[in-house]
């Protein structure tokens, strides 16, 4: 027998319903009357942890012989699956141990404690957690239970398309399937492919932790150098040896999405469902938006599965803001106007109507003044190309910052600070991992030998810490600044150049 007829006749005879539910598949109906195609999302969001990882782990330790069961069972997790295991350990009287990165989400730190395993904080990143976990497991022979590069956790995850496929019999033109380390799509691509090879599985992850997408170019798993961490859900440097097995032949596309294409992708289910999906949750709807934009497909059926709720909210601040980018329906642009009595009525006119949703000037004494403005955007495609072609027939000077990563996330709440008499001013962007004190460790990482000019930092709770910095550097040290950066172990970018900074902030 194959391996792929093996793992589907496992996907039958796995028995998920001790601890799971058969979650609902809901249509979408004003994702589906904008999108002009029928979207039906997979509520895994409503499972008793809020997350389909339930359904892996309870396949894998309720096949564990009583021997394994009365050693106790060991995992780490960014948060989902850590619930599932806690949940299933206490469902069948298995002691759980938990690792967990310090990045964790609090919320999902405090459910797994409350379903009585017990949680070990370690490393940065599931990858440093999963490595100490391993290592526990072995000195303590503990059951290690992979959250996804194991064939039962795998079988446990193909229950949900068992479920869609009973659940939905007309023709489906693709399902969307959010991607960490690859056990929930490869458990859907191996059960679709077998009944319904016409379905195509489209696997979706973010821009910066697309691991299975490196994976397959290269033709071989690897590890990431770095990975982004807001969709921590999915936060995994290298794709599973046996998810990518069956990826590489049943998975018919991958695609990635920016961190502001998942913030739309929440609003989205929100408007349609009120339920309010984890980042990671909310990839495999910003990944079928975007695919089908791309492929132009109208009137056919489109399911995502939404994978998780388990967000701080704390986190929802960073959504909020950043979805009205995401789903392109807001414009960042940095405009040059005369400095003169009139010129911002005059600008507003020129605007014909549509809505300011951000203003930002300083007066600096000039015959020029850059303004910083958001403008809110119909919903139809290409608004804000037609939005710039407009003010620049009005002869304007217009910078789009829409993409701009600095200026969104720092620049547009620091507007009019421009610098006097700072020379060898240098910008950097730093990013560090999220922990209580890791702000003043920073400050004391970075010591005192260079001038801080400008420092703005924001934390969005479960993620990692952002600092835009500035630092008067004579041009002779900078290499040895930079080294200093570097050999405290901080992520950085210098920004010295960055069309934000040169018109609103030197």
């Amino acid at each position: 027998m194959s391996i792929e007829n093996a793992l589907f006749k496992n996907i039958l005879k796995a028995h998920v319903y001790d601890v799971a539910i058969e979650t609902p598949l809901e249509e979408a109906p004003l994702l589906s009357k904008r999108l002009h195609n029928k979207i039906l999302i997979k509520r895994e969001d409503l499972q008793s942890v809020f997350s389909f990882k339930i359904r892996g782990a309870y396949n894998r330790m309720r096949l564990l012989s009583p021997a394994e069961k009365k050693q106790g069972v060991i995992t780490s997790s960014a948060g989902n699956h850590a619930q599932g295991v806690a949940l299933s350990a206490n469902t069948l009287g298995i002691k759980a141990t938990i690792v967990m990165p310090n990045t964790t989400a609090e919320i999902k730190i405090n459910s797994v404690k409350e379903r009585g395993a017990t949680v070990i904080l370690h490393g940065d990143n599931f990858d440093e957690a999963s490595t100490y976990a391993q290592k526990l497991a072995t000195a303590k022979k503990l059951i290690f239970v992979h959250p996804y590069d194991d064939l039962d956790v795998i079988a446990g995850q193909g229950t949900i398309a068992r479920e869609l496929l009973q659940q939905y019999s007309d023709k489906i033109s693709a399902i969307f399937v959010p991607v960490g380390g690859g056990g929930l799509i490869a458990g859907i691509a191996i059960y679709c492919k077998m009944l319904r090879p016409d379905i195509k599985i489209i696997g979706v992850e973010p821009e910066d932790s697309a691991c299975l997408k490196a994976a397959l170019e290269k033709g071989r798993p690897l590890t990431l150098k770095n990975i982004g961490l807001f969709a921590d859900g999915v936060a995994v440097k290298k794709v599973g040896k046996e998810p990518f097995k069956f990826a590489k032949k049943y998975v018919d596309d991958v695609i990635t999405v920016s961190n502001d294409e998942i913030c739309a992708a929440i609003k989205d289910i929100f408007n349609d469902n009120r339920s309010v999906a984890e980042p990671s949750g909310a990839l495999a709807v910003a990944g079928l938006k975007k695919y089908g934009g791309a492929k132009k497909i109208k009137n056919q059926t489109l399911i995502a599965i939404e994978s998780g709720a388990n967000v701080n909210f704390d986190r929802l601040r960073y959504v909020v803001e950043r979805s009205e980018i995401g789903e392109q329906r807001e414009a960042l642009l940095a405009v040059t106007i005369p400095e003169k009595i009139g010129s911002f009525k005059t600008f507003c006119q020129a605007l014909q109507e549509r809505d300011i949703t951000e203003f930002n000037y300083r007066y600096n004494k000039d015959e020029k003044a850059h303004i910083f403005v958001g403008i809110k955007l119909p919903s139809e495609k290409n608004k804000r190309i037609l939005l710039l072609q407009h003010l620049k027939n009005k002869k304007y000077a217009v910078d789009d910052l829409s993409n701009n990563e600095m200026a969104k996330l720092h620049v547009r709440h620091m507007v009019g600070g421009h610098g006097k008499e700072l020379p060898n001013e240098c910008v950097y962007l730093v990013e560090f991992r999220e922990h209580p004190g890791a702000l003043m460790k920073f400050l004391k990482h970075l010591g005192q030998r260079w001038n801080i000019t400008m420092f703005h930092y924001r934390n969005h709770g479960a993620d990692y810490g952002r600092v835009l910095l500035g630092l008067q550097i004579p041009e002779a040290e900078k290499a040895k600044a930079n080294k200093h950066l570097k050999s405290k172990g901080y992520r950085f970018f210098e920004e010295s150049d960055n069309i934000a900074y040169t018109l609103f902030l030197s």
